[in-house]
């Protein structure tokens, strides 16, 4: 038997056996007139071990059971009950073994959502960039054999737009990755509000005065927060990017900024077209392009902004107004939220 082949229990039985020959031997040396009464003792001994014995093998026997269910588990199988161990330790050994099974699962589970997540986020970085970079490589074609300087200016011009969106692509992805892995740093410290806007709205100057599009500001005095401006002024950038490029022809875009004990607030208005109500869900998914989004969108700008508010303990909320256009409101917290 299995049993008895367990170096412990052999090394127990032998043992006990010793002890009751030797208690024996003992009474027989201390009673020689009474051999019965040092039977006895042995033949108690001998039941007392068998007893033993018999509880011992009961118990490995759950042990195993408790090992062929944990090896089963581990190779897959995820009904099993381990409620059935109800005996002092081994009910607490079992409970323990679930617990650590069951965060094993958990993590394996994790970890394959992730390796799927991955796939398909590689896919679609490939899919992003393969389009840029292919209408590249026919506009350098077209620009090697036109002829007509003017014509070759404007495909130059053309090439430049398809490289500058290569550009934020990959450092956005970049950040991206960063923050997912942790390995992002932001620096805490006093944020003023006013400044955040200037700097997130300067690039889209240009852009905006093409469009003529109108920016204004609201911005109490002396409004600021604990955060790391540089991220601010990129997730605030992007956002102000997304309301320009849904705002038309001489739009424009109000932006507020308030303080309470709580929180300090953002909000950021248009009177574009609004947002979809079916992709309101979807808007901060990375890569969900929603369906007035223009050509050159990626679906990552505003995915971006929602991880830095995030990172620095703060929301992001989208939603639209009652008199027609998008709102967004960024909110930083005082406190852990």
């Amino acid at each position: 038997m299995t049993f008895f082949r367990n170096q412990e229990i052999r090394r127990q039985i032998l043992l006990s056996l010793g002890a009751i020959l030797a208690m024996g031997g003992l009474g027989l040396f201390l009673f020689p007139a009474s051999p019965d009464s040092a039977l006895f003792g042995v033949l108690c001994g001998l039941g007392m071990s068998l007893v033993w014995l018999a509880f011992t093998k009961t118990r490995y026997d759950r042990l195993r059971d408790l090992a062929a269910d944990t090896d089963r588990m581990l190779h897959g199988e995820r009904n099993l009950n381990f409620t059935s161990y109800q005996e002092g330790e081994l009910a607490i050994l079992a409970n323990e073994v679930e617990k650590l099974l069951l965060r094993l699962l958990e993590q394996s589970d994790t970890l394959l959502r992730d390796k799927r997540y991955l796939s398909d986020s590689l896919a679609d970085i490939s899919h992003q960039l393969r389009t840029p970079l292919t209408s590249l490589q026919l506009l350098f074609a077209r620009l090697q054999a036109e002829g007509d300087v003017r014509e070759k200016r404007r495909l130059a011009y053309e090439g430049s737009q398809l490289l500058g969106r290569v550009d934020w692509l990959v450092d956005a992805l970049l950040k991206i990755s960063k923050i997912d892995a942790g390995t992002a740093v932001f620096v805490k410290e006093q944020v003023d509000v006013g400044e955040l806007v200037e700097r997130a709205i300067k690039p889209l100057e240009i852009s905006m005065e093409l469009r003529e599009q109108k920016a204004v500001l609201e911005l109490k005095e002396q409004v600021c927060f604990a955060g790391d401006i540089a991220w601010s002024a990129e997730a605030l950038g992007n956002i102000l990017k997304n309301c320009m490029e849904h705002t038309g022809q001489g739009g424009t875009i109000r932006v507020q900024a308030s303080e309470n004990h709580l929180y300090t607030e953002i909000q950021i208005e248009d009177n574009g077209s609004g947002i979809d109500p079916e992709d309101l869900p979807h808007l901060f998914e990375r890569f969900y392009k929603g369906k007035n989004a223009s050509d050159s969108s990626v679906g990552i700008g505003l995915a971006l902004a929602r991880m830095i508010v995030c990172a620095q303990n703060g929301t992001l909320k989208a939603e639209n107004r009652e008199g027609g256009g998008a709102r967004f409101t960024i909110r930083f917290y005082k406190g852990v939220v």
